[in-house]
């Protein structure tokens, strides 16, 4: 395959970038996904919100679509890591970590995005366990248990009434100055919501179920939860190093339909979206799709003239 013209390279194997590669091969384009394997929600047991798939595994999730995917011969699947692109529109050569190249028109980033290092100890043993950065996906599991929220500021006072739809027992921790104003603290204290600003000395669990967490002042806060929020870089350095514009929160600018700044690059999932669902990122890799299939059938009409 390495030697044959590509209709499209798509770096990731998501649901993003899946769901794209089952759009294009049902258009009958040559697609190859490469994927190393190692996806950020690999670290939860379940994902929730998908439509006759609530509750899978993140694994069993990407195995039911490769198996659907695999009736159109014209996609393959690529257990690697891309590092590196060259070229522009309508001749991308992508090399991989372990040495294949490959020729394609189009490029579909499906990269999604990853955690950086987790700095207070005790959250990595808790995380996708007790710990979720999302409610939608987790809230139900952790509905009317006590739990603490980890979060600042102008995002903290979105995530507070967001979550007091699943539970009313909610302590808020900084890990730091908690960067609200006077009128915001006053918000909080009328809905009965506790918050501390000392930093976070440890999170102590139990078989990955947080018990406790312990600040730096000695407070001790029980709880059955937490929700924070993450430090997220996107899941790949090659989009910038191949132009596309990167906002300063790491995302990969894109128009509605997932066109990067570059021509002929596109992109899909948490990589170009703060809407960190499972169904969304599917979503916006089969419209992205059809994207780049218009295009790609709008450039052989031309030629053909």
């Amino acid at each position: 395959m390495g030697k044959q013209m590509l209709d499209v390279a798509i770096i990731g194997g998501g649901p993003a970038g899946l769901n794209a590669a089952l759009v294009l091969g049902r258009a009958r384009k040559k697609i190859v996904v490469i994927d190393e394997g190692s996806p950020r929600n690999m670290v939860t047991h379940a994902s929730h919100g998908f439509l006759t798939r609530d509750g899978v595994a993140p694994s069993e999730f990407r195995a039911l679509a490769k198996e659907e995917i695999s009736v159109y011969p014209s996609i393959a699947f690529i257990k690697d890591m891309a590092i590196s692109i060259e070229g522009s529109d309508g001749q991308f050569r992508i090399t991989t970590k372990h040495g294949e190249s490959f020729i394609s028109k189009k490029i579909l980033f499906a990269v999604g995005m990853k955690d950086r290092p987790l700095t207070i100890p005790g959250l990595a043993e808790v995380y996708g366990k007790s710990a979720f950065v999302c409610p939608y996906c987790d809230g139900w599991e952790l509905r009317d248990e006590q739990l603490v929220i980890i979060n600042k500021g102008a995002e903290l006072m979105h995530a507070a009434p967001l979550i007091s739809g699943w539970t009313n027992q909610v302590t808020i921790c900084t890990n730091g100055p908690d960067q609200l104003t006077d009128d915001e603290r006053k918000e909080l204290e009328q809905h009965q919501v506790s918050v501390f600003d000392s930093v976070i000395k440890q999170i102590d669990s139990n078989d990955g179920i947080v018990e406790q967490v312990v600040l730096e002042d000695g407070t001790v806060i029980a709880c059955r939860g937490i929700f924070f929020k993450p430090d997220l870089v996107t899941g790949s350095a090659l989009p910038q190093a191949l132009g596309c514009e990167i906002t300063e929160a790491g995302m990969i600018v894109t128009d509605d339909f997932g066109k990067t700044t570059i021509s002929g690059v596109y992109s899909a999932g948490d990589a170009a979206s703060k809407l960190y669902q499972t169904i969304a990122a599917a979503s916006m890799g089969a419209l992205t799709a059809v994207a780049i299939n218009n295009e790609l059938n709008i450039e052989t009409w031309k030629r053909a003239k």
